[in-house]
Protein backbone atom coordinates (compact mmCIF):
# COMPACT_ATOMS: atom_id res chain seq x y z
CA UNK A 1 0.00 0.00 0.00
CA UNK A 2 1.35 3.43 -1.00
CA UNK A 3 1.71 5.95 1.82
CA UNK A 4 0.94 9.55 0.89
CA UNK A 5 1.66 11.33 4.16
CA UNK A 6 5.24 12.53 3.91
CA UNK A 7 5.14 12.88 0.11
CA UNK A 8 5.63 16.25 -1.54
CA UNK A 9 2.77 18.34 -2.86
CA UNK A 10 4.11 17.90 -6.40
CA UNK A 11 4.09 14.09 -6.02
CA UNK A 12 0.61 14.04 -4.51
CA UNK A 13 -0.97 16.33 -7.11
CA UNK A 14 0.57 14.34 -9.97
CA UNK A 15 -0.74 11.07 -8.53
CA UNK A 16 -4.21 12.53 -8.00
CA UNK A 17 -4.38 13.95 -11.52
CA UNK A 18 -3.27 10.57 -12.93
CA UNK A 19 -5.95 8.86 -10.80
CA UNK A 20 -3.48 6.69 -8.92
CA UNK A 21 -5.12 7.92 -5.73
CA UNK A 22 -8.25 9.91 -4.90
CA UNK A 23 -8.30 13.24 -3.08
CA UNK A 24 -10.36 11.62 -0.29
CA UNK A 25 -7.74 8.90 0.26
CA UNK A 26 -4.94 11.47 0.46
CA UNK A 27 -6.83 13.75 2.83
CA UNK A 28 -8.00 10.87 5.02
CA UNK A 29 -4.45 9.62 5.45
CA UNK A 30 -3.22 13.05 6.47
CA UNK A 31 -6.13 13.52 8.88
CA UNK A 32 -5.20 10.19 10.47
CA UNK A 33 -1.62 11.38 10.90
CA UNK A 34 -2.83 14.61 12.49
CA UNK A 35 -4.95 12.58 14.88
CA UNK A 36 -1.97 10.44 15.88
CA UNK A 37 0.69 13.14 16.19
CA UNK A 38 -0.77 16.54 16.95
CA UNK A 39 -1.18 16.00 20.68
CA UNK A 40 2.64 15.92 20.78
CA UNK A 41 3.18 18.77 18.31
CA UNK A 42 0.37 21.27 18.90
CA UNK A 43 0.27 22.48 15.32
CA UNK A 44 -3.50 22.92 14.92
CA UNK A 45 -6.03 25.15 16.64
CA UNK A 46 -8.81 23.41 14.76
CA UNK A 47 -8.97 20.43 12.40
CA UNK A 48 -11.67 20.40 9.72
CA UNK A 49 -11.98 16.60 9.40
CA UNK A 50 -15.52 16.23 8.03
CA UNK A 51 -15.42 19.42 5.98
CA UNK A 52 -12.04 18.49 4.47
CA UNK A 53 -13.25 15.05 3.36
CA UNK A 54 -16.33 16.61 1.76
CA UNK A 55 -14.17 19.18 -0.01
CA UNK A 56 -11.84 16.41 -1.24
CA UNK A 57 -14.84 14.77 -2.92
CA UNK A 58 -15.73 18.11 -4.50
CA UNK A 59 -12.21 18.37 -5.95
CA UNK A 60 -12.55 14.89 -7.46
CA UNK A 61 -15.82 15.90 -9.16
CA UNK A 62 -14.46 19.08 -10.77
CA UNK A 63 -14.46 19.36 -14.53
CA UNK A 64 -10.98 20.91 -14.59
CA UNK A 65 -9.57 18.13 -12.40
CA UNK A 66 -6.73 17.19 -14.77
CA UNK A 67 -5.33 20.76 -14.82
CA UNK A 68 -5.29 21.48 -11.09
CA UNK A 69 -1.71 22.20 -9.90
CA UNK A 70 -2.55 21.25 -6.27
CA UNK A 71 -5.15 18.56 -6.97
CA UNK A 72 -6.08 16.88 -3.70
CA UNK A 73 -3.16 18.37 -1.75
CA UNK A 74 -3.94 18.85 1.97
CA UNK A 75 -2.91 22.29 3.24
CA UNK A 76 -2.90 23.96 6.64
CA UNK A 77 -3.71 27.67 7.00
CA UNK A 78 -2.32 30.06 9.60
CA UNK A 79 -4.99 31.26 12.00
CA UNK A 80 -4.87 34.90 10.90
CA UNK A 81 -6.27 34.27 7.41
CA UNK A 82 -9.96 33.71 6.76
CA UNK A 83 -11.21 30.24 5.87
CA UNK A 84 -14.88 30.23 4.93
CA UNK A 85 -17.01 28.77 7.73
CA UNK A 86 -14.23 28.95 10.34
CA UNK A 87 -13.43 31.67 12.87
CA UNK A 88 -10.19 33.64 12.70
CA UNK A 89 -8.90 33.79 16.28
CA UNK A 90 -5.30 34.98 15.71
CA UNK A 91 -4.28 33.14 18.86
CA UNK A 92 -6.33 35.41 21.13
CA UNK A 93 -9.24 35.18 23.57
CA UNK A 94 -10.03 38.79 22.59
CA UNK A 95 -11.06 37.93 19.01
CA UNK A 96 -14.65 36.89 18.16
CA UNK A 97 -15.47 33.22 17.56
CA UNK A 98 -17.46 34.10 14.44
CA UNK A 99 -17.26 32.02 11.22
CA UNK A 100 -15.81 33.84 8.22
CA UNK A 101 -18.19 34.44 5.32
CA UNK A 102 -15.48 34.22 2.67
CA UNK A 103 -12.00 32.83 2.14
CA UNK A 104 -9.03 35.15 2.21
CA UNK A 105 -7.89 35.59 -1.40
CA UNK A 106 -4.81 33.38 -0.85
CA UNK A 107 -6.97 30.59 0.60
CA UNK A 108 -9.38 30.98 -2.33
CA UNK A 109 -6.48 30.62 -4.77
CA UNK A 110 -5.25 27.46 -3.05
CA UNK A 111 -8.74 25.97 -3.21
CA UNK A 112 -9.15 27.00 -6.84
CA UNK A 113 -5.92 25.09 -7.55
CA UNK A 114 -7.39 21.93 -5.99
CA UNK A 115 -5.97 22.12 -2.46
CA UNK A 116 -8.02 21.00 0.53
CA UNK A 117 -7.81 22.97 3.80
CA UNK A 118 -7.52 20.45 6.66
CA UNK A 119 -7.21 22.95 9.51
CA UNK A 120 -6.08 26.25 10.98
CA UNK A 121 -2.78 26.40 12.83
CA UNK A 122 -1.64 27.81 16.15
CA UNK A 123 -0.04 31.24 16.39
CA UNK A 124 1.06 33.55 19.21
CA UNK A 125 -1.51 36.17 20.17
CA UNK A 126 -1.93 38.66 17.28
CA UNK A 127 1.08 36.97 15.65
CA UNK A 128 3.44 39.23 17.59
CA UNK A 129 6.16 36.96 18.95
CA UNK A 130 8.46 34.19 17.73
CA UNK A 131 7.06 31.56 20.11
CA UNK A 132 3.74 30.10 18.95
CA UNK A 133 1.93 29.51 22.22
CA UNK A 134 -1.21 30.93 23.76
CA UNK A 135 -4.72 30.15 24.92
CA UNK A 136 -5.28 27.65 22.08
CA UNK A 137 -2.11 25.61 22.49
CA UNK A 138 1.65 25.45 22.08
CA UNK A 139 3.27 24.63 18.72
CA UNK A 140 6.44 22.58 19.26
CA UNK A 141 9.31 21.82 16.91
CA UNK A 142 8.79 18.23 15.66
CA UNK A 143 12.58 17.81 15.50
CA UNK A 144 12.95 18.75 19.16
CA UNK A 145 9.61 18.98 21.00
CA UNK A 146 11.28 20.60 24.00
CA UNK A 147 11.71 23.71 21.81
CA UNK A 148 9.17 26.08 20.30
CA UNK A 149 8.43 25.73 16.61
CA UNK A 150 9.04 29.47 16.35
CA UNK A 151 6.60 32.10 15.26
CA UNK A 152 4.45 33.45 14.30
CA UNK A 153 3.67 30.83 11.61
CA UNK A 154 4.78 28.18 14.11
CA UNK A 155 1.79 25.88 13.88
CA UNK A 156 1.94 25.86 10.07
CA UNK A 157 5.65 25.03 10.12
CA UNK A 158 5.19 22.31 12.73
CA UNK A 159 2.41 20.71 10.69
CA UNK A 160 4.62 20.47 7.60
CA UNK A 161 7.73 19.32 9.46
CA UNK A 162 5.73 16.53 11.13
CA UNK A 163 4.36 15.34 7.76
CA UNK A 164 0.78 16.20 8.76
CA UNK A 165 0.46 18.26 5.55
CA UNK A 166 2.90 18.59 2.64
CA UNK A 167 2.59 22.39 2.48
CA UNK A 168 1.09 25.16 4.60
CA UNK A 169 0.18 28.81 4.29
CA UNK A 170 1.74 31.38 6.60
CA UNK A 171 2.86 34.99 6.56
CA UNK A 172 5.84 37.07 7.55
CA UNK A 173 5.88 40.56 9.08
CA UNK A 174 9.26 40.48 10.86
CA UNK A 175 10.39 36.93 10.06
CA UNK A 176 7.24 34.94 10.83
CA UNK A 177 7.74 32.52 7.92
CA UNK A 178 11.52 32.31 8.00
CA UNK A 179 11.91 31.86 11.76
CA UNK A 180 9.70 28.75 12.12
CA UNK A 181 10.90 27.38 8.78
CA UNK A 182 14.49 27.59 10.01
CA UNK A 183 13.62 25.94 13.31
CA UNK A 184 11.65 23.14 11.67
CA UNK A 185 13.90 22.38 8.68
CA UNK A 186 11.63 23.79 5.96
CA UNK A 187 11.86 25.89 2.82
CA UNK A 188 10.01 29.18 2.72
CA UNK A 189 10.03 32.38 0.77
CA UNK A 190 8.78 35.75 1.94
CA UNK A 191 7.88 37.32 -1.39
CA UNK A 192 8.61 40.93 -2.15
CA UNK A 193 5.90 43.52 -1.82
CA UNK A 194 2.98 43.15 -4.22
CA UNK A 195 3.63 39.67 -5.64
CA UNK A 196 1.10 37.87 -3.41
CA UNK A 197 -2.02 39.55 -2.00
CA UNK A 198 -1.46 40.49 1.63
CA UNK A 199 -4.48 41.57 3.70
CA UNK A 200 -2.99 40.33 6.97
CA UNK A 201 -4.73 41.82 10.00
CA UNK A 202 -5.95 45.40 10.05
CA UNK A 203 -2.74 47.02 8.89
CA UNK A 204 -0.53 44.47 7.07
CA UNK A 205 1.93 45.88 9.60
CA UNK A 206 2.21 48.96 7.35
CA UNK A 207 3.08 46.93 4.27
CA UNK A 208 5.62 44.63 5.91
CA UNK A 209 3.51 41.43 6.10
CA UNK A 210 3.55 39.02 3.17
CA UNK A 211 1.79 35.69 2.68
CA UNK A 212 3.88 32.75 1.54
CA UNK A 213 4.44 28.99 1.49
CA UNK A 214 6.01 26.56 3.94
CA UNK A 215 7.28 23.41 2.25
CA UNK A 216 9.84 20.62 2.45
CA UNK A 217 11.33 21.17 -1.02
CA UNK A 218 12.12 24.13 -3.23
CA UNK A 219 9.89 22.62 -5.93
CA UNK A 220 6.88 22.68 -3.59
CA UNK A 221 7.66 26.22 -2.43
CA UNK A 222 7.84 27.38 -6.06
CA UNK A 223 4.62 25.55 -6.94
CA UNK A 224 2.69 27.03 -4.04
CA UNK A 225 4.10 30.51 -4.60
CA UNK A 226 2.93 30.35 -8.22
CA UNK A 227 -0.60 29.56 -7.05
CA UNK A 228 -0.57 32.30 -4.41
CA UNK A 229 0.73 34.82 -6.95
CA UNK A 230 -1.74 33.59 -9.62
CA UNK A 231 1.18 33.18 -12.02
CA UNK A 232 1.03 29.94 -14.06
CA UNK A 233 4.54 30.54 -15.48
CA UNK A 234 6.29 30.66 -12.11
CA UNK A 235 6.55 26.88 -11.46
CA UNK A 236 9.00 26.58 -14.34
CA UNK A 237 12.49 26.04 -13.04
CA UNK A 238 15.25 28.35 -14.32
CA UNK A 239 19.00 28.29 -13.88
CA UNK A 240 20.25 31.29 -11.91
CA UNK A 241 23.45 31.85 -13.91
CA UNK A 242 26.64 32.94 -12.17
CA UNK A 243 25.70 35.32 -9.35
CA UNK A 244 27.61 37.68 -7.08
CA UNK A 245 26.87 36.42 -3.57
CA UNK A 246 27.74 38.38 -0.43
CA UNK A 247 28.15 36.31 2.74
CA UNK A 248 27.57 38.01 6.08
CA UNK A 249 27.66 36.64 9.61
CA UNK A 250 27.06 40.04 11.17
CA UNK A 251 23.88 40.50 13.16
CA UNK A 252 21.92 43.64 12.26
CA UNK A 253 21.42 44.18 16.00
CA UNK A 254 24.53 45.27 17.89
CA UNK A 255 25.37 42.98 20.78
CA UNK A 256 23.68 39.89 19.33
CA UNK A 257 26.16 37.35 17.98
CA UNK A 258 25.61 34.36 15.72
CA UNK A 259 26.18 30.98 17.38
CA UNK A 260 28.67 28.48 15.99
CA UNK A 261 26.17 26.09 14.34
CA UNK A 262 24.50 28.87 12.38
CA UNK A 263 27.82 30.42 11.38
CA UNK A 264 29.05 26.98 10.27
CA UNK A 265 25.87 26.40 8.25
CA UNK A 266 26.37 29.71 6.45
CA UNK A 267 29.99 28.89 5.62
CA UNK A 268 28.86 25.47 4.38
CA UNK A 269 26.25 27.03 2.09
CA UNK A 270 28.82 29.55 0.83
CA UNK A 271 31.15 26.71 -0.10
CA UNK A 272 28.38 24.90 -1.96
CA UNK A 273 27.51 28.03 -3.95
CA UNK A 274 31.16 28.68 -4.75
CA UNK A 275 31.51 25.15 -6.15
CA UNK A 276 28.34 25.76 -8.17
CA UNK A 277 30.16 28.57 -9.99
CA UNK A 278 29.00 31.66 -8.13
CA UNK A 279 31.28 34.51 -7.08
CA UNK A 280 31.10 34.35 -3.28
CA UNK A 281 32.67 36.98 -1.02
CA UNK A 282 32.44 38.07 2.60
CA UNK A 283 30.67 41.42 2.82
CA UNK A 284 28.39 42.98 5.44
CA UNK A 285 25.41 45.14 4.48
CA UNK A 286 25.65 48.70 5.81
CA UNK A 287 23.00 48.28 8.49
CA UNK A 288 22.37 51.68 10.12
CA UNK A 289 22.80 52.13 13.86
CA UNK A 290 19.16 53.21 13.99
CA UNK A 291 17.91 49.83 12.72
CA UNK A 292 17.02 48.35 16.16
CA UNK A 293 14.81 51.33 17.00
CA UNK A 294 13.25 51.31 13.54
CA UNK A 295 12.46 47.61 13.89
CA UNK A 296 11.00 48.02 17.37
CA UNK A 297 8.86 50.98 16.31
CA UNK A 298 7.35 49.07 13.38
CA UNK A 299 6.90 45.86 15.36
CA UNK A 300 5.06 47.53 18.22
CA UNK A 301 3.07 49.93 16.04
CA UNK A 302 1.75 47.02 13.96
CA UNK A 303 0.49 45.38 17.14
CA UNK A 304 -1.03 48.65 18.37
CA UNK A 305 -3.03 48.91 15.15
CA UNK A 306 -4.20 45.28 15.23
CA UNK A 307 -5.22 45.53 18.90
CA UNK A 308 -7.06 48.84 18.80
CA UNK A 309 -10.57 47.32 18.51
CA UNK A 310 -10.00 44.46 20.97
CA UNK A 311 -10.83 44.35 24.68
CA UNK A 312 -7.43 44.85 26.38
CA UNK A 313 -8.64 42.89 29.44
CA UNK A 314 -8.71 39.76 27.26
CA UNK A 315 -5.20 40.23 25.88
CA UNK A 316 -2.10 38.66 27.42
CA UNK A 317 0.09 41.09 29.37
CA UNK A 318 2.97 40.87 26.89
CA UNK A 319 0.58 41.85 24.07
CA UNK A 320 -0.88 44.79 26.00
CA UNK A 321 2.57 46.14 26.78
CA UNK A 322 3.72 45.68 23.19
CA UNK A 323 0.68 47.49 21.80
CA UNK A 324 0.99 50.27 24.38
CA UNK A 325 4.59 50.89 23.43
CA UNK A 326 3.63 51.04 19.76
CA UNK A 327 0.84 53.63 19.89
CA UNK A 328 3.14 56.69 19.88
CA UNK A 329 4.94 55.31 16.82
CA UNK A 330 1.90 54.66 14.61
CA UNK A 331 1.81 57.99 12.75
CA UNK A 332 5.57 58.03 12.11
CA UNK A 333 5.63 54.42 10.99
CA UNK A 334 2.64 54.92 8.69
CA UNK A 335 4.54 57.62 6.79
CA UNK A 336 7.06 55.05 5.52
CA UNK A 337 9.96 57.50 5.76
CA UNK A 338 12.27 55.26 7.78
CA UNK A 339 11.64 52.28 5.50
CA UNK A 340 12.45 54.35 2.42
CA UNK A 341 15.61 55.63 4.11
CA UNK A 342 16.69 52.04 4.83
CA UNK A 343 16.05 51.00 1.22
CA UNK A 344 18.18 53.86 -0.09
CA UNK A 345 21.00 52.93 2.27
CA UNK A 346 20.99 49.27 1.22
CA UNK A 347 20.43 49.68 -2.54
CA UNK A 348 24.13 50.32 -3.38
CA UNK A 349 25.06 47.07 -1.62
CA UNK A 350 22.57 45.18 -3.78
CA UNK A 351 23.90 46.92 -6.88
CA UNK A 352 27.29 45.41 -6.08
CA UNK A 353 25.90 41.97 -5.10
CA UNK A 354 23.01 39.99 -6.55
CA UNK A 355 22.22 37.99 -3.42
CA UNK A 356 22.98 38.18 0.30
CA UNK A 357 23.60 34.94 2.21
CA UNK A 358 23.25 35.02 6.02
CA UNK A 359 22.25 32.68 8.82
CA UNK A 360 18.47 32.69 9.16
CA UNK A 361 18.73 32.70 12.96
CA UNK A 362 21.38 33.54 15.51
CA UNK A 363 20.77 30.52 17.73
CA UNK A 364 18.34 27.70 18.39
CA UNK A 365 14.76 28.48 19.36
CA UNK A 366 13.68 29.08 22.96
CA UNK A 367 12.25 26.30 25.09
CA UNK A 368 8.60 25.54 24.39
CA UNK A 369 6.31 26.76 27.14
CA UNK A 370 3.86 29.43 28.26
CA UNK A 371 5.72 32.47 26.95
CA UNK A 372 2.37 34.27 26.70
CA UNK A 373 2.22 34.20 30.51
CA UNK A 374 5.66 35.78 30.92
CA UNK A 375 6.64 39.41 30.94
CA UNK A 376 7.19 41.57 27.90
CA UNK A 377 10.93 42.06 28.47
CA UNK A 378 11.68 38.35 28.70
CA UNK A 379 9.77 37.82 25.45
CA UNK A 380 11.60 40.70 23.79
CA UNK A 381 15.01 39.31 24.74
CA UNK A 382 14.10 35.78 23.68
CA UNK A 383 12.97 37.08 20.28
CA UNK A 384 15.86 39.42 19.54
CA UNK A 385 18.58 37.01 20.69
CA UNK A 386 17.07 34.24 18.59
CA UNK A 387 16.06 35.99 15.38
CA UNK A 388 17.80 39.31 14.61
CA UNK A 389 18.52 38.48 10.95
CA UNK A 390 15.02 38.60 9.47
CA UNK A 391 13.38 42.03 10.17
CA UNK A 392 15.43 44.25 7.81
CA UNK A 393 13.92 42.58 4.75
CA UNK A 394 10.36 43.23 5.88
CA UNK A 395 11.27 46.87 6.36
CA UNK A 396 12.69 47.07 2.82
CA UNK A 397 9.92 44.90 1.34
CA UNK A 398 12.45 42.73 -0.56
CA UNK A 399 12.19 38.96 -1.04
CA UNK A 400 13.97 36.63 1.38
CA UNK A 401 14.13 32.85 1.79
CA UNK A 402 15.10 30.33 4.44
CA UNK A 403 16.64 27.00 3.40
CA UNK A 404 17.75 24.12 5.62
CA UNK A 405 21.52 23.76 5.94
CA UNK A 406 23.56 22.08 8.63
CA UNK A 407 22.47 20.74 12.00
CA UNK A 408 22.39 21.70 15.66
CA UNK A 409 24.03 19.47 18.29
CA UNK A 410 20.51 18.31 19.24
CA UNK A 411 19.95 16.92 15.74
CA UNK A 412 17.48 19.65 14.82
CA UNK A 413 18.11 21.53 11.57
CA UNK A 414 20.00 24.77 11.00
CA UNK A 415 19.19 27.15 8.16
CA UNK A 416 20.50 29.94 5.97
CA UNK A 417 18.79 33.00 4.54
CA UNK A 418 18.94 34.27 0.97
CA UNK A 419 17.95 37.88 0.27
CA UNK A 420 17.55 39.51 -3.13
CA UNK A 421 16.47 42.67 -4.89
CA UNK A 422 12.82 43.43 -5.69
CA UNK A 423 11.51 40.93 -8.24
CA UNK A 424 14.22 38.32 -7.62
CA UNK A 425 11.96 35.58 -6.21
CA UNK A 426 12.64 33.14 -9.06
CA UNK A 427 16.38 33.80 -8.86
CA UNK A 428 16.36 33.04 -5.14
CA UNK A 429 14.37 29.86 -5.70
CA UNK A 430 16.81 28.73 -8.39
CA UNK A 431 19.75 29.36 -6.08
CA UNK A 432 17.98 27.49 -3.28
CA UNK A 433 17.43 24.56 -5.62
CA UNK A 434 21.16 24.39 -6.26
CA UNK A 435 21.73 24.24 -2.51
CA UNK A 436 19.15 21.48 -2.15
CA UNK A 437 20.64 19.38 -4.95
CA UNK A 438 24.22 19.70 -3.71
CA UNK A 439 23.48 19.62 0.02
CA UNK A 440 20.17 17.73 0.49
CA UNK A 441 18.26 17.62 3.76
CA UNK A 442 15.86 15.23 5.43
CA UNK A 443 12.44 16.61 4.64
CA UNK A 444 10.41 15.68 7.74
CA UNK A 445 11.15 15.00 11.38
CA UNK A 446 11.36 11.38 12.62
CA UNK A 447 8.00 11.35 14.43
CA UNK A 448 6.87 7.69 14.04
Amino acid sequence: MTTWAGRTAAEISAAVREKRVTPREVVAEHLDRIGRLDARVGAFRTVRAEAALAEADEVAARGDFAELPLAGVPVAVKDNLAVRGESVRVGSAATPDTPADEDHVTVARLRAAGAVVVGLTNVPELCVFATSDGVFGTARNPWDPSRTAGGSSGGSAAAVAAGMVPVALGNDGMGSLRIPAANCGLVTIKPGRGLVPAGVGDSDWFGMSENGPLATTVEDARLMLAVLADDPRAPQRAEPGALRVAVSLRSPLAGVTVSRPYAAATREAAGVLMKAGHQVRRADPPYPASLPLTSLAHWTAGTATDARHLDPRLLARRTRVHAGLGRPFVATVRSGTSRERLRRRLEPFFAEYDVLLTPTLARRSPKAGPWHERGWLSNLLANTNHSPMTPPWNLTGWPAMSIPCGMLPSGAPCAVQLVGRPGSEQQLLALAEQLQERNPWRRTAPMD
